[in-house]
């Protein structure tokens, strides 16, 4: 049984995961080990067999393939939102009906209409809600943030980040009415990292855009590759380069210049190692998303069971969902429209 920080004990959460994609198997392979705090109770997908042979764990975890089914369950007490995005909106406000904590993954929705009708239930509810934002519980990110707070580097002035994709995705995953396209699936992290880091919001977006390597994203609306210059209100300046198919790796990097320093977050190389000879220098390189984030998956899931346990807010939570959000719409509109767009006056787009 976990324990407060005075060292009184708390009750375990049990914990209910609706879908079992990537992102869904992350999650319940960690609650199926987790250590103190939590268990996973039971799970929700439309595919019950490959369940049963993924949990291996006997009767003692619920298999549901109704969502209602799970969320109508006495014994939960929180519910990870796995699915794909343009489910999010339904079933969020059913989870708040229900009275359940709230996880759900980035992006929340795919306008901002859905976004504050979610939001509104989850206000109404008075349940906790937190998204799936896992670059904050990262080790490099979250260093970069204390030592920036701390002054080590002035005031930040300039921010750059690079999110690139080793491949190309799969058409029918990526279709904007699916994803909401590369900028909103994609650079919505960086477009949560960059004013979290910068200690700013961001003011104006431009978006130059193309198709450039996935030539089967072209029949679904989407792109491949993005860059966004981005003006932040106190003036300072941010650049963010969003890409699939690089094909060496899975490449996520950051820097944020001050006026008396500059940090760099987040490196290449997996394995420690590099190898100097007479043909080279060489060195393995990050092969994707869960080598590279794991343990910051791990970490975000530990908050949130944290949260529940303590009655507090989460890290990012509603408000960090809305603004991450109406960043990259504004920078969609950009790149559909060709000329820059203020955030604030960004609108919900018809993918």
């Amino acid at each position: 049984m976990a324990e407060d920080i005075e060292g009184n004990a708390m009750a375990t959460v049990n914990v209910g995961v609706i879908g079992l994609g990537r992102i869904g198997r992350i999650n319940s392979r960690y609650l199926l080990r987790h250590p103190k705090g939590a268990r996973l109770a039971a799970v929700s997908t439309r595919r019950p067999e490959d369940a049963k042979k993924f949990l291996d764990s006997g009767d003692s975890i619920k298999i549901y393939t109704d969502y209602h089914d799970l969320l109508a369950d006495a014994a939960i007490d929180g519910v990870l939102v796995v699915t794909h995005t343009h489910t999010h909106h339904d079933i969020v406000i059913a989870a708040a009906g229900a009275g359940k904590a709230i996880f759900c993954e980035k992006p929340i929705a795919l306008t901002l209409t859905q976004t504050d009708s979610m939001l509104a239930a989850v206000e109404k509810a008075g349940v906790l809600f937190q998204v799936g934002f896992m670059r904050r519980f990262d080790k490099g990110f979250a260093a970069a943030k204390q030592r920036i707070e701390a002054g080590d580097i002035g005031d930040p002035i300039v921010a750059y980040a690079v999110s690139r994709d080793p491949n190309c995705p799969e058409s029918d995953w990526a279709a904007p009415s699916n994803s909401g396209g590369l900028i909103l699936d994609l650079a919505i992290h960086d477009f949560d990292m960059l004013p979290w880091l910068m200690q700013d919001e961001v003011e104006r977006v431009y978006a130059e855009s193309g198709n450039l390597a996935c030539p089967d994203l072209v029949e679904v609306g989407d792109i491949d590759t993005a860059i966004i210059n981005m003006r932040f209100a106190g003036g300072g300046l941010g650049y963010v380069e969003a890409g699939r198919n690089c094909r060496y790796g899975y490449d996520i990097r950051c820097e944020i210049r001050g006026t008396d320093a500059t940090l760099q977050i987040g490196e290449l190389r997996d394995t420690p190692i590099m190898a100097l000879t007479p043909h080279g220098v060489t060195h393995d390189t990050v092969a994707w998303f869960e080598e590279r984030f794991t343990p910051a998956y791990h970490k975000q899931l530990d908050h949130f069971i944290e949260c529940i346990q303590l009655d507090k807010p989460p890290l990012a939570g509603a408000a960090e969902a809305r603004t991450a959000l109406q960043i990259s719409l504004a920078a969609t509109r950009s790149h559909i429209e060709g000329q820059p767009v203020t955030v604030a006056t960004a609108r919900d787009i018809e993918f």
